[in-house]
């Protein structure tokens, strides 16, 4: 063979490992993230019943949250104070059994006023989510 045929030859050689060596990184690193799991995934707050500043004429009869993965049972803790801070209920609260993303708590007759709801839940995956909102229930005359 001549000089000039065996260069361009290695010039191939070495173009169409480089290729294979390209197309292989691509592939991995495309598998690596479809099979890649979220790391800091925590169960958070999708909805509310009440909803956060809800302005309410009618007295809710509890208490219902909806988080977008399952809580643990057994910690979860969830509490309605009125406006000078104190527990509305000594209810506890429980997981709804039908739905076990969501968590409800029962309500006595509640009077008009602002309301703290105050949650802290266990996610499965083992991270703490520890939040707060308001809502208020208006007087059924002022309402009018």
């Amino acid at each position: 063979m001549q000089p000039s045929m065996i260069s361009a030859e290695r010039r191939t050689r070495r173009g169409n490992l480089r290729l294979l060596a390209a197309s292989l990184l691509s592939f991995l690193l495309l598998a690596a993230g479809l099979h890649s799991t979220p790391v800091l995934a925590h169960a958070m707050l999708v909805k509310a019943e009440p909803a956060r500043r809800a302005q309410l004429t009618q007295v809710p009869a509890q208490v219902r949250l909806f988080f977008n993965e399952e809580v643990e049972k057994d910690y979860a803790a969830l509490s309605v104070l009125d406006s000078s801070k104190a527990p509305v209920t000594e209810t506890k609260p429980h997981v709804d059994a039908s739905d076990p993303k969501a968590i409800v708590l029962p309500l006595p007759e509640l009077n008009p006023g602002k309301y703290t709801v105050k949650f802290r839940v266990l996610s499965v995956d083992g991270h703490v989510v520890d939040s707060s909102y308001d809502f208020t229930i208006k007087n059924k005359a002022a309402a009018q």
